[in-house]
């Protein structure tokens, strides 16, 4: 597995303290707007959360292929590749700033998503009542572009960390990384979300996220370095 992509699945797990605090209550809401039928069977509630939750997760990966696509327009260079992976480690060391409450949320970044999401969300509405699977998973689906500073933050990581099909994927590890959390959340009461929430277990996280961010360039070119210079040594010994 690349790099990136074990990087953004650890950066959902250990992001869920900020996913549990935005989006625990609406997977909990959405979850009690289910008919009752369905909410008296555990079988039918955890096959609608996970509807709505892989929803959230195509989303993801749709904005991850989108985002990915502007790094086509950049040079193919090491240089070039470098550049891309330091961007990518601030993003990251931002992130876990703002995760652990020593720097503000990213709300500017929140209020750009904001135009996009009232258009969209006016979709939402044509899936309720939620009744069905393919319902749950469309309605997870709007979800997904819910304005979310953490989200865009990895968005942009995931977008300098590669092409399209690298942001997809990314993006699709980041999300995987968060369904535990969310899937609990969305089947119990908030008992894992007040565990996580409490501030020792957020400012560990956001450390954790940060030393992913310093270490992810070193890594890159620890694990990808001797390959980039191994065409060059190859042609050297040849002559």
């Amino acid at each position: 597995m690349d790099l990136n992509y074990s990087i953004a699945l650890l950066l959902g797990l250990f992001s869920s303290v900020h996913c549990l605090g935005m989006c625990g209550g609406i997977i909990g809401a959405l979850s009690m707007g289910l008919p009752e039928s369905i909410r008296n069977s555990s079988s039918l509630s955890f096959i609608m959360v996970c509807g709505y939750n892989l929803g959230r997760i195509v989303s993801y990966a749709c904005a991850g292929l989108l985002f990915g696509s502007v790094t086509i327009l950049l040079p193919e260079t090491a240089s070039g590749h470098l550049v891309l992976q330091i961007i990518a480690a601030v993003v990251l060391v931002i992130l876990g700033l703002t995760t652990g409450g020593w720097l503000p949320r990213w709300s500017a970044i929140e209020t750009i998503g904001l135009q996009a999401w009232r258009c969209i969300q006016p979709l939402g509405k044509r899936f309720i009542p939620v009744n069905s699977f393919p319902r749950a998973l469309m309605m997870g689906m709007v979800w997904g572009w819910l304005p979310c500073g953490l989200v865009y933050s990895v968005l942009l990581w995931a977008a300098v960390s590669g092409g399209p099909v690298s942001g997809a994927l990314t993006m699709l590890c980041f999300g995987l990384g968060t369904l535990p959390s969310m899937i609990t959340t969305g089947m119990t009461a908030g008992g894992l979300r007040n565990w996580l929430q409490r501030a020792a277990i957020k400012k560990t996280f956001a450390v954790i996220i940060i030393l992913f961010g310093l270490a992810s360039p070193w890594l890159h070119l620890t694990l990808h370095g001797d390959a980039g210079h191994a065409p060059a040594s190859a042609v050297h010994q040849h002559h």
